[in-house]
């Protein structure tokens, strides 16, 4: 069978916050300015929402531009922050508050506590609304490229392919759907945008990306320990040295919190378990307090992309735009990226009407660019750009009072730029140089084991179907990473998706238990070889997040 294709002036891939933020925007302005624009958002979860996880508190600017009437539209965004704490851990029984002036970037007065995933299904309706074709449960699997290499679009993956790679009976080609401008917005570390960006040399200027791996788990608390709309992050205890790693416990309604852990992945020690590391934070005394008697009902994890300015790469190529966390929008002084997000969508809607509006034959949406430098999102990322160099390099404590005063004396006016110019996953030292950690066991009331996490997350992938983590080379992992890191993937991973076994010769194999992976693509970004590679899985495959 023949791929079909379909034609669209504008196809999206991934119904995010900034890719459903570019559908609406564009669909209005198409609206006001009096021409047809077809539209097209294509989504590998099972519905919109299922892959979204985000901890999250809303900055609700971009949304008041995107939809001024939000409150009389009933978005799901209804728990106002009330108050905001910050909390130093020296240790696992003392939690000190730390006076908000000097932790400018957690002030959250007229913010909202929000579950991502019902807002951008709130979105999604929207668009659709606004005439936007959406096709949840179709990945972009593929780039289609015309003949002068600019993108002329994107395929969906086939279905029915067998493990072998064999066609089963239930087969079906993928479909082309090709387009005058193909935008990517598939989050952090999108498998496409990785493509594009590597194809057209995008990032040919910048630093190295960084990135952290984010926890979340959703509980049901006690009522008498519930504070709606109380916000409170922490830093701390458990971290290791030289890992500034960070947390946060946000009170929603309907005696539900959304705690998590954001571990960055340029760590050292390669004994280090993100997930572990969660788990104990947990058993903190202040922690704990909150969680004991009360329920925990979701699970779930997500890389994020903290880069900064220095790390983006120019978001325009010859037919399209990439966007978002795809290339690196996120506010990480902050820990809050919906709103950049969509603000960076909202920006590709404009350019690419005014590349429709004057009828370029021009592919190169170059003028995206001067958009984005001349909005309020670049003067915001800009002014935070020394955040992450300045936690990297010193650390959580004196890092973080030299970010202090760069951003609330100096408004992030000094006239330098800092760097960190080694990428995250080369920065393991060997195991035997680093000290072994000791986690607590799991006690199925507050610390939990990976397995029973997983089957919280509602994942799922067709059993009989290629595997979507792909080995460039399939002996290094006994050969090179055993004996140099005690293969750090059986720990890295927050699924339990990889392990070293041994077989009845006693032969030691890395295994793949591809069933359980979560999307987080923590493997994709600190394999030290950078030897795993995340593909899409056929269809819906994946987690199926309820309100994450």
């Amino acid at each position: 069978m023949e791929r079909e294709s379909m034609e669209f002036d504008v196809v999206i891939v991934g119904a995010g916050p900034a890719g459903l933020s570019t559908a609406c925007k564009l669909a209005q302005l198409s609206k006001k300015n009096n021409i047809e624009t077809s539209i097209c958002v294509v989504e590998k979860g099972s519905e919109v929402g299922a892959h979204i996880l985000s901890g999250a508190v809303l900055d609700p600017r971009a949304l008041d531009e995107l939809f001024p009437n939000w409150k009389e539209l009933n978005a799901p965004v209804t728990v106002p922050v009330t108050q905001d704490q910050v909390l130093y851990m020296p240790n696992d029984k003392t939690a000190i508050k730390v006076p908000l002036a000097f932790t400018p970037g957690f002030h959250n007065k007229g913010n909202y506590v929000i579950s991502l995933g019902n807002v951008c299904r709130w979105l999604a309706e929207q668009a659709e609304n606004l005439g936007v074709e959406i096709y949840p449960g179709f990945a972009a699997s593929e780039i289609l490229y015309n003949d002068d290499d600019s993108v002329k679009g994107i395929a969906t993956g086939d279905m029915g392919i067998s493990e072998d790679g064999g066609k089963k009976d239930s087969y079906m080609p993928g479909m082309e759907l090709h387009a005058k401008y193909t935008v990517f917005s598939e989050g952090c570390r999108g498998h496409l945008g990785k493509e594009i960006i590597r194809n057209f040399e995008l990032d040919k200027n910048c630093d190295p990306q960084h990135y952290g791996i984010g926890f979340k788990e959703i509980w049901e608390i006690d009522p008498s320990k519930h504070e709606e709309g109380l916000v409170l992050h922490s830093m701390g205890w458990p971290s290791i040295k030289n890992t500034t790693s960070g947390s946060y416990m946000y009170h929603n309604d309907n005696n539900q919190i959304s705690i998590g852990y954001v571990v960055p992945l340029s760590y050292e020690n390669p004994h280090l378990s993100p997930f572990d590391e969660f788990q104990q934070w947990k058993t903190h005394t202040h922690i704990r307090n909150y969680l004991e008697g009360g329920k925990r009902i979701s699970y779930g994890a997500r890389a994020l992309i903290k880069g900064g300015p220095q790390s983006r790469p120019k978001m325009h190529f010859p037919g399209g735009l990439i966007i978002g966390d795809d290339a690196g929008t996120l506010n990480f002084a902050r820990i809050k990226g919906s709103h950049t997000a969509m603000k960076s969508g909202m920006i590709a809607a404009e350019t690419i009407l005014e590349s429709l509006l004057n009828n370029k034959d021009s592919k190169v949406l170059d003028h995206y660019a001067k958009n984005f430098s001349e909005s309020w999102l670049d003067k915001e990322l800009t002014r935070w750009r020394n955040f992450g160099p300045l936690i990297h390099k010193f650390g959580g404590i004196i890092g973080g009072a030299l970010a202090f005063i760069d951003n609330s004396v100096f408004f992030g006016k000094l006239p330098w730029t800092l760097n960190d110019k080694k990428a995250d996953h080369e920065t393991l030292k060997p195991a035997c140089d680093m000290p072994k950690i000791k986690y607590p066991k799991t006690d199925n009331i507050i610390c939990f084991d990976k397995l029973s996490s997983v089957f919280l997350s509602n994942t799922n992938h067709e059993e009989d179907q290629p595997c979507h983590l792909r080995l460039k080379s399939p002996e290094l992992h006994i050969e090179k990473n055993l004996p140099l890191f005690d293969e750090p993937a059986q720990r890295y991973c927050p699924a339990g998706v990889y392990e070293i076994i041994e077989n009845e010769q006693g032969t030691k194999q890395f295994q793949i238990n591809a069933q359980n992976c979560i999307h987080c693509k923590t493997c994709d970004i600190k394999e030290p070889n950078q030897n795993i590679v995340w593909v899409t899985p056929e269809g819906a495959g994946g987690p199926n997040y309820p309100n994450m």
